[in-house]
Parts: structure tokens; sequence; C-alpha cells
């Protein structure tokens, strides 16, 4: 069943990214009608067989998703590297690890439900417990599978993966970031949970950043009212509130916190004493999430106003992603309305 998600002409657009600005169910774009190198996990093989070209110790694997993560491009390039395990998830990710003990660097893909909570056991025991060197890529994250339902919603997945000792865990925020993160993460120490959306975000980063590190955040706005630190699909949608928000004479500072684990305490002790309050945004259950993480540092160091913004504790509903970004206001709207929120309660 899972697999039969790589046959399906989904549709592709701004729908899927939840930053319309008109709510529509339908979109006038299919999948092939939208460039590949926008689309994060379209780029996903691509970018990881260029690194192969010259590293001899990546191979890839997938459970019955290689269309979905297009790691279907890496098989056609790489085939004596690929393996595809099937719906095996948790099985996937303990081969890996015994491929990582014998000094590979396995790439393992398939939707972030799939590996970041049925096989989240896996990865902290085979993985991050003996600092196995391999990456985990968590594609179609938080409620961006709309009406597939609970089973493949992964709105837990950051929680449970950032309390796991020595596992680094990262959120891409579009398709330069992604191969930003790609390119670090070869010859990083341990296990790595990389989150990605869909594929259809929106593109932030006109080139691959060459600055990137892990565990150090991106201003990517500077104001002095308010401070949005987001992460992965919802960076987009915080800079378009930021715009909004800027035109009524608000400043607000946007940061990609796009390490979940090590967090960038520095960026958020800056944030609170620069702009004296913080929103947090992001495609997760707001309980153990960036929200949380961000929380224990203000908790510790710097109490200021501060909110954090998501799926509120919930099981998220069935439906367009389009719509389910609106309903929780993960949308652009939705994030400027929170701000203007917390800025209210501020004073």
């Amino acid at each position: 069943m899972m697999g039969a998600a790589d046959n399906l002409g989904q549709d592709q657009s701004t729908l899927f990214r939840g930053n319309d600005t008109e709510l529509r169910l339908k979109d006038e774009k299919s999948v092939r009608g939208t460039p590949a190198k926008s689309m994060p996990a379209f780029v996903l093989g691509e970018e990881l067989a260029d690194l192969a070209e010259t590293d001899p110790r990546i191979v890839v694997a997938t459970a019955d998703l290689a269309n979905s993560s297009r790691t279907r491009d890496f098989a056609n390039r790489h085939p004596d590297r690929f393996i595809d395990f099937g719906i095996a998830e948790r099985n996937m990710i303990t081969a890996a690890a015994g491929m990582a003990s014998c000094g590979l660097v396995p790439y393992v893909a398939t939707f972030a439900s799939f590996c970041g909570i049925l096989a989240a056991e896996a990865i902290k025991t085979d993985c991050a417990y003996p600092k196995m060197k391999v990456r985990i890529l968590g594609h179609h994250s938080g409620i961006s599978m709309g009406f597939y339902g609970t089973s493949h919603h992964a709105t837990e997945d950051l929680g449970m993966m950032r309390t796991i000792a020595d596992l680094t865990v990262v959120c891409a925020a579009d398709a330069n970031q992604l191969r930003a993160i790609l390119r670090a993460s070869v010859d990083h120490p341990g296990a790595m949970y990389i989150r990605l959306g869909r594929g259809r975000d929106a593109p932030i980063y006109d080139e691959v950043p060459a600055d990137f590190a892990f565990g150090k955040a991106a201003t990517l706005r500077e104001g002095t009212d308010l401070t949005i630190i987001a992460t992965g699909s919802q960076v987009h949608a915080s800079l378009a509130a930021a715009d909004r928000l800027a035109a009524e004479g608000i400043g607000v500072r946007v940061v990609d916190m796009h390490t979940i684990k090590p967090l960038d305490a520095d960026a958020v002790r800056a944030a609170a004493r620069e702009t004296g309050a913080i929103l947090t945004v992001e495609e997760h259950n707001v309980i153990g999430g960036l929200g949380s993480a961000v929380a224990e540092v203000l908790v510790e160091d710097a109490r200021v106003p501060f909110r954090r913004h998501g799926v509120m504790d919930e099981f998220s509903l069935i439906g367009p992603p389009a719509a389910l970004y609106a309903h929780y206001r993960l949308d652009a709207d939705g994030v400027t309305e929170v701000a203007r929120e917390l800025l209210q309660a501020r004073g």
C-alpha cells in the first residue's frame, strides 16, 4: 500500500506548500509541470549521485519509495550501490547500521512517519547508540501527506528524534539547503535524522548556502519587534508573514533553525535580548519539537513573551494539504495572525 504513492499523479503548486493567497483545493499544474530542481525531495537522488561520483562509501536505500523520494535518480547512476528493501523500514535501518560498521556511509529514505516514528527504536539502538554514520531521510513529513491520514502524517518525529542521545536532527527548508545538508553530512560524526517535506517547498536560498553548518542557525531577515524562529516547511511561510507585518510597520526577525539538535542556543538568546519576543513555527506538534527546544533555552536563560505555533497536540485532520495548512494556521496568513496575537498580548 505504501508503494502506491509512487504511481499517483499528485498535484503540484503552492497549493501543497500552503502559501496560496487564495485557498484552492485543486491545482493547475501536475508533477510534470513543476521544475524538479525546485523540489527538495526531487533533488535528493541527484545530489547523492553527484556525491557518490567521488566518494565510494556512499550507498542509498529505500523502502519501496524510490520514486517518491527520487532516489531512483541515484539508482539509475549507481545501481550497484542502491538497495530497495521493500516495505521493511526497520530492517532497512538496521541493515544500514551494519553497512556503516563496515565503513560505508548509507543514506536511507522513506516517509517520515515510517522512519522517524515506526523505526525509532532501530534508529536509537542500531544507529545512534553505537555512533554509526547512518543518514535517515524522512521525507513527506508533517501533514504534507494530506489524504493519506494519521498513519502517514508525522507530527511527532522531531520530538522523538531529539530525545535520542548522539543523534543530529536537521530539517531542510528548500532544495538548495538540502544540497548543503547532504554535502555537510558525509563526514559528520554519528547518526543523523534529516527531515524533508513533500518536495514542493518554495525556494528560499538562491544558491547552495556556502556557510551552512549543523547547529548554526541562519538569520534570513532582521527585525527588532519580534523574532520568528521557524524550521523546514515553515521558513517560507514565516518570511511571507514578516513581509506582511513589515507593511504595517512591524519589524520581524526570521531565523531558520534548520538544526533542531544541537540547537543554536546563542541565536535564541540573541533573539530574546534584541527583539524581546519569540514565536516558533513548525509543521509538528507544539509539544516536543522546535518550540519545546527553544522554550528549554528561554526558561533557563532569558524569559520573554513566547509562543509555540504548530499542530496543537492533536492528531491532525485528513484532507488536502492546503486545507490542513490553513486550518492549523501554518500558511502565510495564519502565521501572520499568530504573530499579531503574540504582539498584542505583549502590549
